[in-house]
C-alpha cells in the first residue's frame, strides 16, 4: 500500500504503513472491508483475554483515533487486536472481534478489514450526519458528560470520521458490509429503524455504496436485559424498513453483571453470529432497477373511478418506488403486506381506504387517461383533523390545487367531496396522490371530464406564482376567493363587464394562477 494518510490530519502525512507491495494499486477485490459502529457493546466491555491481544492472520483494522501506546495511527492499517473502537487499556472485547476473525477462518483467501467507531451510551442521532450536532448540544448531554468526551476523541463528527476512514479504506479493497450494535439508549424510540435507515443510507450516497449488494447487520439486545421488547420491536423491522438489512439474534448469550452488556463468551458466539449472516448476505447479486407496474397489472382507467388503495407494485431502486410512507407497517395488516396503512371499514366489508396519512406521504398509480380534457373529480374522504389535505399530480406535474378536507366528521364519518384538475393529456400516466395536511382517509376518486366547461369558479391554488404572464383568458377572484369575472389580459384592462377597485386581485389561467395589482 505504502500511502500517506492526509484527509484526517490536514495535509500532514502522519504515517506510512506498506500492507501491499504495489504503490498506488487498484483496490483489492480480496480485501473486504467492513464498517462498525455502535454504542457499548459495539466499543467493547468485558476483558480481553490473550488471544484477542494477539494479531491475527489477515485481520487489519484501520484506527479510527491515534493510540500510541498500541503503536497505532489514525487511518493508516495495523493488526486487528483488542480494543478495536478505541485505546483502552487494558482493553475489552466486542462484537467487531470475531466476526471479523470468523470470517477470516470462513474466506481462507480473503483479508479483513474493521473500521470501528463507537461510543458508550449513545443515542442513534450521534450518528446521523444531520443530527450529530444538536444531539451533543441538547442540555440533556450535561448529565450524559461522558459522551461528549468520548465523542471529542472522533473530533465529535463521529458520521464524518466514519465517512473519512471509510474512503480511505476504500483506496485498498471494497467495503462489504456494516454491523450495528446500539439500542440500549433509544430503547423508547419508535422509529428506531428508519433513524438507522436514513444512516445507512446516507452512508452509502457519500460512498457510492449499493444497498442492493453491501448488507447491514443489526444485533438484537440482550434477552434478559434492559430492552428485550426493543429487539423485538425495532431490531426485528429492519428488514420490512430497509432491503438487505438483517437481525442477529442474541438468545441464549451470557451476559456481564448488569442489564446492559454481555460476557466474554457472549461477544465471542455473538460475533460469530454476525459473521454466519453475513456470509449468507454478502455475495447478493445486484438487482437491476425497475420501474412500478399497476397493481395486478390493472390499469386504471379515466374518465373512471380509481381505488386509493390500489396504487403500484413496487419495482426496484429509486425508479421503482411506488408509494413514500413514514413508517415501514401497514398498521391495520389489511389488503396488501407492505408498508402503506390500509384499513377495511366495519360497516362495508370488503372496502378499503388509505389512512394514517401524514404530510408528504404519496402514492403513486399508472392511469390510462381516454380523454385529454380538464376533470372533475369526487373523492370519497373522512377526516377529524384540522388542516388535513392532498393534491395530485400526473407524471410529477401539479394538475389540482390543494385539497382542503379539513374536519369534516368522525374518521368513520365518509363524505365526498370535489375539485378540478387542469387539462388531463390523453395517453398513459403516472398519478401522484400526495398528502399535503397529514390525517385524511381516502377511500377513492371518480374522475369525470369537463372539457374546459368545468365549474372552477371557486377553486384557488394555495401556491400562488408570482410573475410575467402570456396574454390568454383569466378568471378573477378577490382574496377572499370570491369569483368576480373574466379578463383577456393579466393587467386587469380588458377585464368584461365588471368595475374593479384598486387594490390586489388572483387571476387564474389556463397553466398558472398569479396575483396582480390594480
Amino acid at each position: 500500500m505504502g500511502k500517506c494518510f492526509w484527509a484526517l490530519t490536514k495535509g500532514l502525512c502522519v504515517g506510512v504503513f506498506t500492507f501491499y507491495s504495489l504503490v498506488g494499486a487498484a483496490p483489492d477485490p480480496n480485501f473486504h472491508i467492513y464498517i462498525a459502529f455502535g454504542q457499548s457493546n459495539m466499543a467493547g466491555a468485558s476483558p480481553a483475554a490473550e488471544p484477542e491481544t494477539k494479531p491475527y492472520s489477515r485481520f487489519k483494522l484501520l484506527p479510527s483515533m491515534n493510540c500510541p501506546a498500541k503503536g497505532r495511527t489514525l487511518g493508516v492499517w495495523t493488526d486487528a487486536t483488542s480494543q478495536l473502537a478505541n485505546c483502552d487499556n487494558p482493553p475489552s472485547i466486542s462484537v467487531a472481534d470475531y466476526f471479523g476473525r470468523t470470517l477470516v477462518d470462513s474466506l481462507p483467501d480473503v483479508t479483513v478489514g474493521i473500521i470501528s467507531v463507537a461510543v458508550g451510551g449513545t443515542a442513534l442521532k450521534l450518528f446521523d450526519k444531520d443530527n450529530w450536532q444538536a444531539y451533543l448540544e441538547d442540555p440533556a448531554r450535561e448529565k450524559e458528560n461522558w459522551i461528549i468526551n468520548w465523542a471529542k476523541a472522533y473530533d465529535s463528527n463521529v458520521y464524518k470520521r466514519i465517512i473519512d476512514l471509510a474512503k480511505i479504506a476504500q483506496q485498498d479493497g471494497v467495503i462489504k458490509g456494516v454491523i450495528v450494535h446500539q439500542g440500549e439508549s433509544d430503547w423508547n424510540n419508535n422509529k428506531w429503524a428508519e433513524d438507522l435507515k436514513k444512516i445507512r443510507d446516507d452512508m452509502f450516497a457519500d460512498l457510492g455504496l449499493n444497498a442492493d449488494t453491501v448488507p447491514l447487520l443489526a444485533g438484537e439486545m440482550r434477552e434478559d436485559g434492559c430492552c428485550k421488547s426493543f429487539s423485538t420491536n425495532q431490531v426485528q423491522r429492519i428488514t420490512k424498513v430497509m432491503e438487505n438489512a438483517w437481525p442477529v439474534s442474541s438468545t441464549g448469550l451470557g451476559s456481564a453483571n448488569d442489564n446492559y452488556h454481555f460476557n466474554r463468551d457472549g461477544y465471542i458466539e455473538f460475533g460469530k453470529r454476525y459473521a454466519k449472516v453475513m456470509l449468507e448476505h454478502m455475495n447478493r447479486v445486484s438487482q437491476p432497477p425497475s420501474p412500478h407496474t399497476a397493481y395486478k397489472n390493472v390499469v386504471a382507467e379515466i374518465p373512471g373511478k380509481l381505488e386509493a388503495e390500489n396504487y403500484d407494485e413496487p419495482g426496484v431502486g429509486s425508479i421503482g418506488k411506488s408509494y413514500m410512507d413514514n413508517d415501514s407497517e401497514n398498521k391495520s395488516l389489511a389488503y396488501r403486506q407492505d408498508g402503506v396503512d390500509i384499513e377495511e371499514l366495519k360497516d362495508e366489508p370488503g372496502s378499503y381506504v388509505i389512512g394514517y396519512t401524514e404530510k408528504g406521504e404519496w402514492l403513486k398509480y399508472t392511469v390510462k387517461v381516454n380523454e385529454s380534457s380538464n376533470y372533475n373529480v369526487t373523492a370519497r374522504v373522512a377526516s377529524a383533523a384540522k388542516g388535513s389535505s392532498f393534491h395530485l399530480e400526473l407524471d410529477d406535474n401539479m394538475v389540482s390545487d390543494t385539497v382542503v378536507v379539513d374536519s369534516i366528521g368522525d374518521w368513520g364519518d365518509y363524505k365526498e367531496i370535489k375539485f378540478n384538475t387542469e387539462i388531463m393529456n390523453a395517453g398513459e400516466h403516472v398519478l401522484k396522490l400526495v398528502i399535503d395536511g397529514s390525517y385524511v382517509n381516502i377511500d377513492w376518486l371518480d374522475f369525470v371530464a369537463c372539457g374546459s366547461s368545468c365549474d372552477d369558479n371557486t377553486a384557488i391554488r394555495n401556491h400562488l406564482h408570482l410573475g410575467s404572464a402570456q396574454q390568454e383568458t383569466y378568471k378573477i377572484f378577490d382574496l377572499n376567493g370570491n369569483f368576480l369575472g373574466v379578463s383577456d389580459s393579466p393587467k386587469l384592462d380588458s377585464q368584461k363587464g365588471i368595475s374593479l377597485r384598486k387594490g390586489v386581485y388572483v387571476l387564474k389561467g389556463k397553466d398558472r394562477t398569479f396575483m396582480v395589482k390594480n
